[in-house]
């Protein structure tokens, strides 16, 4: 196992509560979108917010998972499905902002998984993919398929691949024997930045074509 150090365990933390806000964010947009009231805001809201990282821990064998184990992360996404509710009529118009904070969110669990996946298996690039993909993708299909819609991460623009493009850079970065900082915040940049222009010029991987 690679131990981190404590300036950059606190780095990870930081990063992955801010990824839970920002993925919660997406949640109570959603279950806004979809009628529901304050409580199931606050339960769509946790759901995206922590499934991804709760899978994550459960497959790496870390239990319980540091969203049952540290209440932060369930506060995170409560205050955060309620402050949703207040405001909600003020920005509602601003449908960027959903989208912004979906790629925000996919970029910091992609690196948070990564890094994870690293510290607990070394230099295993297929754990670094698992870990990485499932923390960034897992939520946001638990919010999709919770309100009856096909998951974003199957049908729209680079999704899932630029998660993976994401964790590729973090394995090439770490064989370069870069500092794990610079290796984590490059992947992040990378995964965002590749999400956010795959929404603006609506890249999109090849379908197959019906009859």
């Amino acid at each position: 196992m690679t131990e981190l150090s404590y300036p950059l365990q606190t780095i990870v933390l930081i990063f992955d509560l801010f990824g839970t806000m920002a993925f919660a964010v997406t949640g109570a947009f959603k279950a806004i979108d979809h009628k529901a009231d304050i409580v199931g805001i606050i339960i769509l809201a946790t759901i995206t917010g922590v499934a991804g990282g709760t899978i994550r821990d459960i497959t790496l064998g870390h239990f319980p998972p540091h969203s049952i184990s540290d209440p932060s992360y369930v506060i995170i996404t409560t205050i955060t499905g309620v402050v949703i509710f207040f405001i909600y009529n003020k920005i509602q118009k601003h449908w960027n902002l959903f989208l912004k904070f979906d790629a925000i969110g996919l970029g910091v669990f992609t690196a948070i998984g990564a890094t994870l996946a690293y510290q607990a298996f070394g230099m295993n690039f297929l754990a670094m993919v698992l870990a990485g993909m499932v923390t960034a993708v897992g939520g946001g299909i638990l919010r999709d398929m919770f309100v009856n819609e096909i998951p974003l991460v199957f049908v729209k623009e680079l999704y899932a691949s630029a998660s993976f493009l994401g964790v590729v850079l973090f394995y090439v970065l770490l064989v370069l024997q870069l500092p794990l900082e610079v290796v984590t915040i490059s992947s992040i940049f990378l995964t965002t930045m590749l999400r956010l222009v795959a929404m603006k010029y609506n890249w999109n991987l090849p379908q197959a074509r019906e009859k």
